[in-house]
């Protein structure tokens, strides 16, 4: 940060910080709260550093942080990849199971429902065990069930396995990014958090592509999830071969070398006492997050197969050029955030996003669409692009593992229905086409959904806190504070104590020096 000046404290309470936040939107410099070595906390004005060249900024990571950022954007991928072999070929799916396309939605729901318990579980072993093994076990877990899902031989084994798959799913995504981003230099987080959040993009293009591939038969969905199970497991093999995340390690080293279940949960309790109007509000904006890109995306291929009357090809097509432009939007936008701020980001691609509905779902042609669709999901996907790491810097320090991953995985268990009732809608409301067909409402659905949605992301980021260029780096893992001071108060009162009488010693030396 360049320049400095002084500012009021950081509002308390839930009415305070809203408006508090609501101003500084509008004010160009951050408020910051600095505190010095001896627990002294003083506010001040910071101004952002100017932008610096993305390439600069991509030196600056180590190779070791290169290896742990790629193994994370993987398992991420991997994981996107894992969802969306589903959700981009419904239609296939309710033709071999002979049921409706909102009863296949079911599916979508019941995964996104129980991804938070797979993240709380996942999350607080990843803080208490490490990056590596949780991911590890998720990765294969994972991979097995896509198997199993192709051996369901009845809708309702389908039904159970995707129940299954959530709860692995759902420990994925806070491991990912915690073992991802904790190394990056923080003027670097911006550019690496759209980056890495991309991840789930570029899973839903892989997906999309091997969909081109095998066709539009209805079996052919059985290819794409053994594509999906190779994928993953692949992803675990990798991370066996690859240590534990250094940062961690070395938190422990310099926190307690062991920590104990007792003392993990007792400051679990108390993080969640302290911080849960935090907790709450994380999870407010990721139930609106969760809404927008399964809205906006989930039945997106079904859109152009029955409302354009695309082919598979072209409907497949279509889904690729709009991810993709969710790839590239969401890395602009990320790296823009390090200097615009965080929210602002957040505030002005929901807006765009918002404006651009019209032209997303009005076209027929399949250029028209796919361009449309690029740009959509370019400020889609670009706000999410900054919800990685302002997750991370929000999160209390030693929770960077468990915090983002459950309040993620709540937001999406609150917003799980979103497929299935876009498709509920859609399937009950009719359009008249120019050629005269009827045919399922999905546009409209989508469209009106998804700006109410941008709005409300728009409201709460613009009243919400942000962190931007906070330091987690040294935290010692969850659980250690509380174990030191459980095992030796005295010492902290020792060290205290000779803190308090060296310095009253140095006030007494210059006092003499004056006289």
């Amino acid at each position: 940060m360049a320049s400095t000046e002084g500012a009021e404290p950081i509002a308390k309470g839930i009415v305070p910080t809203m408006k508090q936040s609501w101003a500084d939107l509008f004010r160009w410099r951050q408020r910051v709260a600095i505190t010095n070595e001896y627990g002294e906390t003083a506010t001040e004005w910071q101004s952002p550093e100017p932008l610096q060249n993305p390439v600069k900024l991509l030196m600056q990571l180590s190779p070791k942080d290169w290896l742990f950022f790629v193994v994370g954007f993987l398992a991420w991928t991997a994981d996107a990849f894992d969802f969306h072999a589903l959700s981009i070929q419904t239609v296939k799916l309710a033709d071999y199971y002979k049921t409706s396309k909102t009863n296949v939605t079911t599916a979508i729901t019941l995964t996104l429902l129980l991804r938070s318990v797979g993240a709380a579980f996942f999350g607080l072993a990843g803080d208490k065990f490490g990056r590596k093994w949780p991911m590890v076990v998720n990765m294969f877990i994972l991979g097995l069930l896509q198997i199993a899902t192709i051996y369901s031989a009845t809708f309702q084994q389908f039904l159970g396995v995707r129940s299954l798959f959530g709860l692995f799913m759902g420990g994925v995504y806070g491991n990912a990014i915690a073992m991802a981003l904790e190394n990056c230099p923080v003027n670097a987080r911006g550019l690496m958090s759209g980056i890495l959040q991309q991840g789930y993009s570029f899973g839903y293009v892989l997906a999309a592509c091997a969909n081109l591939g095998v066709g539009g038969s209805t079996d052919s969905w059985k290819t794409v999830f053994w594509i999906a199970a190779g994928f993953s497991i692949a992803v675990g093999l990798v991370r066996i071969c690859f240590p534990e995340s250094q940062q961690f390690l070395a938190a422990k080293r310099s926190g307690k070398p062991k920590v104990t279940p007792a003392a993990f949960f007792k400051e679990t309790r108390a993080m969640l006492a302290r911080e849960w109007k935090m907790c709450v509000y994380c999870i407010i904006l990721m139930t609106w997050f969760n809404y927008y890109s399964h809205t906006s995306q989930d039945s997106y291929t079904t859109f152009l197969l029955t409302q354009k009357e695309f082919q598979n090809a072209a409907a497949s097509r279509g889904s690729i050029l709009m991810k993709t432009g969710a790839c590239v939007g969401g890395c602009i936008i990320g790296y823009l955030s390090q200097f615009v701020g965080r929210r602002r980001a957040m505030v002005g691609a929901a807006l765009i996003s918002a404006a651009l509905i019209p032209a997303w779902i009005l076209p027929t042609g399949e250029r028209s669409l796919s361009a449309t669709g690029f740009f959509m999901q370019f400020f889609v996907q670009g706000a999410w692009g900054v919800i990685p790491i302002h997750l991370n810097e929000l999160s209390p320090v030693a929770f960077r593992s468990s915090f983002p991953g459950i309040t993620y995985q709540l937001g999406n268990m609150i917003s799980s229905p979103s497929a299935q009732i876009v498709n509920a809608i859609a399937e009950s409301h009719f359009l008249r086409r120019a050629n005269g067909d009827r045919v399922e409402a999905y546009g409209p659905t989508m469209g009106v959904a998804t700006a109410i949605i941008a709005v409300g992301i728009a409201v709460t980021a613009a009243l919400g806190p942000e962190k931007r260029g906070s330091r987690f780096e040294t935290a010692a893992p969850a659980g250690a504070d509380a174990e030191v001071v459980h095992k030796r108060p005295q010492d902290d009162i020792e060290a205290a104590s000779d803190s308090t009488s060296d310095r009253r010693m140095g006030e007494k030396d210059i006092k003499a020096d004056r006289a």
